[in-house]
């Protein structure tokens, strides 16, 4: 029997492995996380009526200032959501780099 014939099989082999490997582990889905609902809605403003008063005014000044702080949460819970989704796809892409690192690398 030749050498180079259980040589060649062997090559075949590991190269075959690799490759499946290489396949099934790029496959996973991204994660995705949804936006609330709060962070999704438009805020509403307070208006003046047509005529407005000294306490339309003041009504209207303490009103706003409560909407804009409103408004403010909700932006806040989109940035903190879409924070977490990048989290989680840096996360991802880690552990797909890690499981696709060659196998004589230790680091």
């Amino acid at each position: 029997m030749r050498p180079w014939i259980l040589t060649g099989l062997l090559a075949c082999a590991l190269m075959t492995a690799s490759c499946a490997e290489r396949l099934v582990s790029t496959a996973a889905p991204a994660p995705r996380i949804e936006m609330p609902a709060a962070a999704q809605a438009p805020c509403p403003l307070y208006t003046l009526p047509p005529e407005p008063t000294q306490a339309d005014l003041e009504i209207g000044y303490a009103t706003r200032g409560a909407q804009v702080v409103g408004c403010d949460g909700a932006r806040q819970l989109a940035v903190a959501t879409h924070a977490a989704w990048e989290t989680l796809i840096a996360n991802m892409e880690a552990e797909r780099a890690r499981r696709l690192r060659p196998w004589w690398r230790f680091w």
